[in-house]
């Protein structure tokens, strides 16, 4: 199963908005056939497995980091093919939140006569598969909020100067992180005071690009900005309010841009842009801020998960702005709280990532 969750995570990225699956098929101590699945559209893990086993494949354990589907989609149920390819165990570790499988695909095994064992590595499987369990199950996406920190909390120096807080090594995992997350959201203060470009460029080359998403509830955006005119297969997404000018959205538009009104006003209401985005088969959303835009989410409570780098540095200073904005918890106590916390090393930084619990 350990191979099997190794061989899922090969896609990380690539399989939106399916979840990643590796599959292993061992027969007599040994194995016969593995695969993954490599993005959706294509053959499910399973049938990548079964294909290298063969005719071998009969009387064989089959080991997959989800329950097969047993549905119609753009590919055939993968229980169907477990049945005829006539294996005699299949081994899960986790059942499938999917409400078109959630445990149907184990029944229809069990009631052709193969032995399921489910569990087995669930945690991991959980972990791995996080994306895709949210949203699965509540039609919104996953949301990891990025940010770069010296040891005394600030995202730049009094004069705005932000390059580079955190070491190469750092960045470079940042720049992966784009590469995972079907999104990439900042707000129009970053835009205005970086022109960042919002692509992914991995160290070694390659990489998928984000869909860039902006948080301007004015459309104030100029229309030179490196985001919106960057060579990308991903799109830029402006998301405005009533409130701004439709003669702006207008020349936006005329560009190729989508200009997406959310709300009336005064700001973009980001648990709706949620719902909208997820509607557009967007499953996951990695938010690099700034202040405000990560001050917004935390008050919305859109964060599931944190990723913050702190760079071994002192920045100082009353005016050099920090991470979060907005109003903030009244106490210590009202807080938002981090649940299994995990914290690496990356060269000289510390990456620190966790998940949210907000007090109510």
């Amino acid at each position: 199963m350990k191979l099997a969750l190794d061989l899922a995570a090969r896609a990380r990225g690539r399989t939106s908005p399916n979840p990643m699956v590796g599959a292993v098929v061992v027969k007599e101590g040994k194995i016969i056939g593995q695969g993954y699945h490599l993005q959706a559209g294509t053959p499910h893990a399973e049938i990548h497995a079964l294909n290298e086993a063969g005719e071998a494949a009969a009387g064989a354990t089959l080991y997959v980091t989800l329950e097969p589907c047993c549905h119609y989609g753009r590919t055939g149920p993968c229980t169907g093919a477990i049945i005829s390819a006539g294996i005699s165990r299949v081994v899960t570790a986790m059942e499938d939140p999917n409400p078109l499988v959630a445990g149907e695909g184990i029944r229809r095994l069990r009631s052709a006569g193969i032995e399921v064992t489910t569990g087995v590595l669930a945690e991991e499987a959980l972990a791995l598969n996080e994306v895709f369990i949210k949203y699965i199950t509540t039609r919104r996406p996953f949301v990891v909020a990025k940010a770069a920190v010296s040891l005394d909390g600030k995202i730049a120096t009094r004069s705005g100067k932000s390059k580079w807080i955190t070491g190469e090594e750092a960045r470079a995992y940042g720049r992966r992180l784009r590469d995972w997350y079907d999104a990439i959201m900042v707000g129009i203060g970053t835009v205005l005071s970086d022109d960042p470009a919002l692509t992914t460029r991995l160290p070694e080359g390659g990489g998928r690009d984000p869909v860039r998403v902006i948080l301007d509830s004015r459309a104030s955006i100029p229309l030179n900005a490196r985001v919106l005119s960057q060579e990308s297969e991903a799109p830029a997404i402006i998301a405005v309010t009533a409130q701004a000018s439709p003669e702006k959205l207008a020349e936006l538009r005329k560009n190729g841009v989508e200009a997406l009104v959310v709300n009336e006003g005064p700001r973009v209401d980001l648990a709706e842009l949620m719902r909208l985005l997820a509607e557009r088969g967007i499953t996951s959303v990695l938010l690099e801020g700034g202040a405000m835009a990560h001050g917004s989410a935390f008050t919305a409570q859109i964060v599931d998960k944190v990723a913050w780098f702190i760079a071994p540095k002192i920045i100082g200073g009353r005016d050099a702005p920090g991470p979060v904005g907005g109003m903030g918890a009244d106490s210590p106590a009202d807080a938002a709280v981090l649940e299994r916390v995990t914290v690496s090393r990356l060269g000289a930084d510390l990456l620190v990532e966790g998940y949210l619990k907000y007090r109510k």
